[in-house]
């Protein structure tokens, strides 16, 4: 009826067609971009605002999301902290480990082997799996393994672990 001024209110039935997920809205996030997608869509945020954060431009943040490309290094630490995690899988191997805490931490190997005190050339055998750190670089190559994840405990729960 036309000129009937009734309005009818009841929840949506949840199994329907009604229910429908967003559009583009990753579920099962599986490379960096989808999770940064994730994230900014969970927290209602725009592309640029994420850029932002991170300290990239806007359009490596859309290249991301669409699969384009990846992150470069210096920008892997303002991901890591945008995200609240590290995405890079921890890796089964010495070699793996190493050039995920590097990308996370967002330094080329020139700055992590001058950390660890050692060659670029060295480190980027290590990071190969060609070599494999021995004696006092081991210790060395340990901690700097074990700071980055004392550091995200020390966040997590707020305090210095020992």
């Amino acid at each position: 009826m036309p000129f009937c001024y009734v309005t009818l209110r009841r929840v949506r039935c949840l199994i329907g067609p009604y229910l429908t997920e967003k559009k583009g809205y990753p579920t099962s996030p599986k490379t960096v971009g989808e999770m940064v997608r994730k994230r900014r869509l969970d927290l209602c945020l725009r592309q640029i605002d994420v850029a932002k954060i991170i300290g990239c431009d806007e359009m490596s943040v859309v290249n991301w999301e669409k699969g384009h490309s990846t992150p470069r290094v210096n920008h892997m630490a303002g991901v890591v902290e945008f995200l609240g995690f590290n995405p890079l899988l921890n890796g089964d191997t010495l070699a793996q480990r190493l050039v995920n805490h590097r990308k996370a931490l967002g330094i080329t190997q020139k700055v992590f082997a001058r950390q660890l005190g050692v060659d670029p050339s060295t480190l980027a055998r290590w990071e190969r799996g060609e070599r494999e750190p021995t004696g006092r670089f081991a210790a060395r190559v340990k901690c700097a393994l074990l700071a980055r994840s004392r550091a995200r405990k020390a966040r997590r729960y707020g305090g210095c672990q020992k």
